[in-house]
Formats: C-alpha cells, structure tokens, sequence
C-alpha cells in the first residue's frame, strides 16, 4: 500500500487572523529548515475577517522567533482549497466539524485536528484572540512543537517508504 505524498498544507481557523497564519508561519520555518518546500496558506471557515492581516499580537510573537507573517491576508475556505491541497489542518474541533461539513464527502479524509495529526494528542490549539499576549505566546509555543512533529513525521514518512519504520530522530 503506498502513502500518498503530502506536497500542500492548508491550516484553518476561525478568521485567519491569530493561529492559522502563526501556523502557516511556523511550520513553514521549520520545513525550510530541513531544505524542504511545500504549498502552503491558511484560511478562515468565517468571513469577518477577509482581507485583514494577521492580529497584530500573532506578528508580534513570530517576529520575535524570526518569522515574519505580517504579509498575510486573512481569507475565507473555498471548495477548491478541498482539491488543491493535500492535508487540511484545523486549529479546533469547531472548524474540524465545519470543514467536514464543507468538503466534498470524497476528500473529507484529507481534514484533521492539527494537534492530533502532528502529535497525536486530541486537543485543540485556543483562540487566543480575547485573551493577553501570553496567551499567543503559549499558542506559539503549540504550534511551534506541533510544528516540529509534523514536520518529523512527514521526512519519516518519505524517508522510509517501504521499510514500515520511521526513525525518530530529525
């Protein structure tokens, strides 16, 4: 049984505004860092927020990591985001249900929980969004971790294509 490579990822909030870009963000660093490019974007399952950049406090943490996600724009899922990319991951299970609902019944196999899929835990990343900039430095820290496993699992998972064994290491 062979694997379908992953080449595109596509990370979902609520408006696109605080975890999807940080996660765009992040895992883009941390895939870069292993010499490697993929597609990537996020998106929002609501509208409020199209066309604005991220929240000012979600630049502000990832400038401090060196990650520069100030020239995103928020924008809203499209049916065809369910063709083009490959995983779709949401930040909650909220936008896990509502991506489900969305995809064509075909390719709703290509949506999970971000947390579950890179690391295997079943728990959301919050919205930091009424909360204080700890609380988008701590959901950094989330996405960043998550980020590092799914990137781990993703080079496993085309370094060893037949051996039925992924190495831990980096």
């Amino acid at each position: 049984m062979s694997i379908k490579p992953i080449n595109s990822i596509l990370f979902v909030c609520l408006g696109n505004i605080c975890r999807s870009p940080l996660a765009e963000g992040v895992f883009g660093a941390v895939w870069a860092q292993r010499g490697q490019g993929m597609l990537l974007d996020s998106a929002a399952t609501s509208g409020w927020e199209v066309g604005s950049a991220p929240d000012p406090r979600s630049i502000a943490v990832a400038t401090r990591h060196g990650i520069d996600i100030s020239g995103q724009r928020a924008r809203r899922i499209t049916r065809a985001d369910f063709q083009r990319f490959d995983l779709i991951l949401g930040m909650d299970r909220s936008v896990v249900a509502d991506l489900k609902a969305l995809a064509p019944a075909a390719l709703r196999d290509r949506v999970h929980l971000f947390l579950e899929f890179a690391q295997g835990q079943g728990r959301d990343v919050p919205d930091p969004y009424y909360e204080d900039q700890e609380a988008f430095a701590s959901v950094y820290r989330m996405i960043r971790e998550a980020s590092e496993a799914l990137a781990a699992r993703l080079t496993a998972r085309v370094s060893t294509p037949d051996s039925g064994q992924a190495s831990s290491t980096i």
